[in-house]
């Protein structure tokens, strides 16, 4: 097989690329269990064997840890693939169903195909994890994808180029390079479906475009995600799980807590710890941040400035090397850009609340997040937020992790994103589930037909 995915954007034709991806998506290659696995098991092989390269793209694009690489977008993808590989046989199955006593007698079933093409747009932050975690969905299902990487994570983008050109079907996958522009002509091409991770105002232009031609989306977004921390909670647990997922990868992490909400009795015990932790995880390491270009520094340095809170930790930020500290923001104002716009970098706040109602009314003046988490609180507490809060998810004394458990769906809700993958969730979302009903030719009741008497309507509404 000849490989399109070394070639760069400036040889592509966009219009031919989805064309011949669609004309093998038409000859049914990916449709058969054994395709979809080979490319699945590829793809595994592709993490394991080039986690070196990997590592040293993305420490290049981001000046992230080379440790935290392989935890943050080598492992979960490995992990991704190997679940799918093992199930999809299963999920591949017809189902059977049964059928209301007015459509009797029959044989209703449900089968899932592929969609067709479709479009996986990748995010910097997490280069590979988030391009490739798509993918294993995309793949599973039996579909035929185009990938566009972030411009803005270009040695991970040029590399992806390189290692689908050498595991995967390239005449099923291919990789697009280039920045907005790309993005539009691919659209624009009438793809089957479109999987976007990024920011939502960013998500709100990729469903504008989509929408000219009626193309389903699936958007992971981001938003306002808070941590609630009860009286009763391990504070020295909650410090260490807090502090890890909020400054992991600068802080550049869709999940990641957003904002702190405390209460009263131990918010000052945990910020202390919240404190200690942080020059514990950055031991060996620089104890500021990278942050991946100018104008994200910028927009966090502009919102640090305008917190109107009180800086307790770090808060020194470097332009011309474009990093900055681990900073901490006690009670900043309710209306500045720190608690109404998404973070996305290595600043915490920690906001006071006197009780969980306190902390339930905060949540629900603003978006629908991402994700919650909660410490501590009564099996009561935690129905209450369950109920009273809408979110993509929650995590229960930890920050998170649900997004690494495949039996679980992990999306958004409103503005934090729209449809769910993961697993099976993942297999689903970018499959057709496709109604067959079959039907004897006897009997066939004349009642069924026209004219309509009045018995027959009266025998109508008595069975149907």
């Amino acid at each position: 097989m000849t490989s399109t995915a070394s070639i760069s954007h400036t040889f592509f034709d966009i219009p031919k690329t989805v064309a011949d991806l669609r004309g093998v998506y038409d000859s049914e290659r990916t449709r058969p269990v054994e395709w979809r696995r080979s490319q699945l098991r590829a793809l595994e092989r592709m993490m394991r064997e080039n986690e070196a390269a990997i590592t040293d793209a993305v420490a290049a694009d981001l000046g992230r840890p080379r440790s935290d690489v392989y935890i943050t977008d080598i492992a979960p993808v490995v992990a991704e693939a190997s679940f799918a590989y093992k199930r999809v046989h299963r999920w591949m199955r017809t189902r059977y169903t049964g059928l209301p006593a007015s459509a009797m007698p029959g044989i209703a079933r449900y089968v899932y195909e592929p969609l067709g093409v479709v479009l996986v747009i990748g995010p910097w932050n997490y280069p590979f994890y988030l391009t490739v975690g798509p993918l294993v969905a995309a793949l599973a299902a039996g579909n035929c994808v185009a990938i566009k990487p972030s411009e803005h994570a270009p040695r991970s983008s040029r590399l992806l180029v390189e290692l689908v050109g050498k595991y995967l079907d390239n005449d099923a996958v291919t990789v697009v390079e280039g920045g907005p522009d790309v993005t539009q002509e691919l659209i624009d091409e009438g793809v089957d479906h479109v999987f976007f991770t990024g920011g939502t105002e960013v998500g709100r232009l990729i469903m504008q475009a989509a929408a000219r031609h009626l193309t389903p989306v699936t958007l992971e977004l981001g938003g306002k995600s808070p941590v609630v921390v009860m009286p009763d909670a391990d504070l020295e647990v909650a410090a260490r799980r807090i502090a890890w997922m909020k400054f992991i990868n600068s802080g550049q992490t869709c999940v990641a807590p957003d904002y702190v909400l405390a209460h009263r009795e131990v918010r000052d015990a945990l910020v202390e710890r919240i404190i200690e932790t942080i020059p514990k995880f950055r031991q060996g390491e620089p104890s500021d941040l990278k942050i991946v270009n100018s104008r994200q520094f910028e927009r966090l340095r502009g919102a640090l400035e305008a917190s109107g809170g009180t800086v307790v930790c770090g808060g020194r930020a470097d332009a011309d090397r474009v990093r900055m500290e681990p900073t901490v923001v006690l009670d900043p104002e309710r209306d500045s850009p720190l608690m109404t716009d998404e973070i996305f970098g290595p600043i915490l706040p920690v906001c006071t609340i006197d009780d969980l109602d306190g902390a339930i009314r905060h949540i629900k003046r603003g978006p629908k997040p991402l994700a919650m988490s909660m410490f501590g609180g009564s099996a009561r507490d935690r129905r209450r937020i369950e109920r009273s809060t809408s979110s993509g998810g929650i995590v229960f004394n930890h920050v998170a992790m649900h997004c690494l458990v495949p039996q679980l769906p992990f999306g958004g809700v409103g503005a934090s994103g729209i449809g769910s993958y993961h697993g099976k969730w993942g297999f689903e979302q970018l499959s057709h589930r496709k109604a067959l009903l079959h039907k004897p030719t006897w009997p066939d009741p004349a009642i069924m037909y026209p004219p309509y008497t009045d018995k027959k309507l009266a025998l109508f509404r008595r069975f149907l």
